[in-house]
């Protein structure tokens, strides 16, 4: 895990590929519960036995936005931000789905630093976020992240 405690220390990370996460197993008990908590439920996700009869994958997948929805949860077991007063996730460009996660599968994030820029005191970070899965060549997906950072005053430097 790589510590970050201000900006010029962040910027030092700038162009490199910074780490990976722990490997995360999707579990069906995950995705039913991202299905209830967003109200998409639709039978690739949640209906196993369907899945397995009529479904390309012969099991259910994961939701792409449930894939999404763990960049902050992975991102933080491959950097520790300290002295921060407040963390934004500002937003997510250029993603594309590259394979789909069957139930069962284990997911690790890979995580390249793009780009570190001070906005007049706010820092903000561009993470290139690849979701690899366990024994396949095409990760889940591939884009950019962006954080805004407001350290606190005396670690902005």
């Amino acid at each position: 895990m790589i510590i970050i405690n201000n900006f010029i220390e962040y910027k030092a990370f700038e162009g490199q590929m910074v780490g990976f996460s722990d490997w995360h197993t999707i579990d069906q008990n995950q995705i039913n519960r991202f299905a209830e908590a967003t109200l998409d439920d639709q039978w690739i996700h949640i209906n196993k036995e369907r899945a397995e009869k009529e479904g390309p994958f012969k099991s259910t997948i994961a939701h792409g936005y449930l894939l999404l929805s763990l960049i902050p949860y992975l991102w933080k077991q491959i950097a520790e931000v300290r002295n921060v007063k407040m963390e934004i996730n500002y937003g997510i460009e250029n993603f594309k789905f590259g394979q789909a996660v069957t139930v069962g599968s284990d997911v690790k994030l890979q995580a390249t630093v793009k780009s570190v820029t001070d906005l007049r005191r706010t820092i903000k970070v561009v993470v290139e976020a690849k979701l690899l899965i366990r024994n396949q060549s095409k990760p889940a997906y591939t884009g950019d992240v962006i954080f805004l950072y407001h350290f606190l005053e005396e670690n902005n430097r």
